[in-house]
Order: structure tokens, then C-alpha cells, then sequence
């Protein structure tokens, strides 16, 4: 073979060795096993005109080996909101999680909040991942905290606009295995 030959070769051949590899590791942990089912990770402020400080902040995450049972989700995610000397914030113990392309809706119990509407109280959000034009809804938009409950996994349309700059939700699309017929 001349030089020429054995070099495109040995390139081809490096290039076919890298793609292999990224790609296993795409689909993988990193570890040697699956990636997670599910995922909503990140932040972002709501966008406001009259100059609310409205964060809402995100870990939640749904394990391979949980794929076919979003209800054992695991994580947290937070939120606040704030105006001059009016407001409060809350965490939430996550307990059902779905995700879809780039939308997921996390539920969980409020279980640290200086609103006694909230405490103890399951919440929803939904999160629309869409790169500088983040959106969001939550539960209690169209629902009373004290008075309604929130079933698994179900919260408001994405209708809130993520202030520019501050959103960089990351939704890992669900992986659902469907039973073979």
C-alpha cells in the first residue's frame, strides 16, 4: 500500500473508531450502562414588566432502570417569587416526572415554603424547553393550593415567557419502552 493509501485508511478508520464511540456514549451513561429515562434540569427567571423576581429552578430525574414508572422520579426543584417586601419560595420533594421532545411536567410535595397555602401541598410545572425562548406553567395558575389537588404528573400549559437571558432548562427526552404485542 503506498502512503497515501495507508493514511486514508488509518483515517477512515479513526474517524468510523470516534463515531462508534460517541455514539455509545450518547446513548449511555458513560459508565457502560443506559442513559436516564427522563430529566428536567436547569433555571431561569419569568419574565415580568412590573419587575417580580420570579425564579424557578430545577433537578429532577428519572433512572433507566425506573423507565416504565415515571412516579420514581427523583430530585427537587424550587421556586420564588418576590416584589418589594411581598413574597415567599418553596421546595418541592419530586414524585412523578414526564418528558416529551422538549416539554416535561414535574410534580412533587412541597415540603419547605414560607407560604402556608403550599405546605405540604402537591405542585405541578411544565417546562418548555426551546432554547432562548424557554416557557412555563405551573399548577396553581388555574388552581386553588389550599383547596385543589394536583394528581401526578399534570400541571398548567407553558405560558409563562422565561426572562431573556436567564433560561437554560435542559429536558432529557423520556425514554418509554412500549410492550411488545
Amino acid at each position: 500500500m503506498n502512503r497515501r493509501t495507508k493514511i486514508a485508511a488509518l483515517t477512515a478508520a479513526l474517524l468510523i473508531t470516534a463515531g462508534a464511540a460517541g455514539s455509545a456514549v450518547a446513548s449511555g451513561d458513560g459508565r457502560g450502562g443506559s442513559r436516564e429515562a427522563a430529566a428536567l434540569t436547569g433555571s431561569a427567571k419569568l419574565y415580568r414588566p412590573a419587575g417580580d423576581d420570579i425564579t424557578f429552578t430545577f433537578d429532577a430525574h428519572l433512572a433507566a432502570k425506573d423507565r416504565q414508572d415515571p412516579m420514581a422520579a427523583t430530585g427537587t426543584f424550587r421556586f420564588s417569587h418576590y416584589k418589594g417586601d411581598w413574597g415567599g419560595s418553596a421546595k418541592v420533594k419530586v414524585d412523578c416526572l414526564t418528558t416529551g421532545g422538549k416539554v416535561a411536567v414535574v410534580t412533587g410535595i412541597v415540603v419547605e415554603t414560607d407560604v402556608k397555602e403550599f405546605r405540604n401541598k402537591r405542585v405541578g410545572v411544565t417546562v418548555y424547553d426551546n432554547g432562548k425562548h424557554d416557557r412555563l406553567g405551573y399548577s396553581w395558575a388555574t388552581s386553588d393550593p389550599e383547596k385543589d389537588v394536583v394528581q401526578p404528573c399534570l400541571s398548567g400549559a407553558p405560558f409563562e415567557k422565561v426572562k431573556a437571558g436567564t433560561g437554560d432548562f435542559k429536558v432529557v427526552p423520556w425514554e418509554f419502552v412500549y410492550p411488545a404485542e
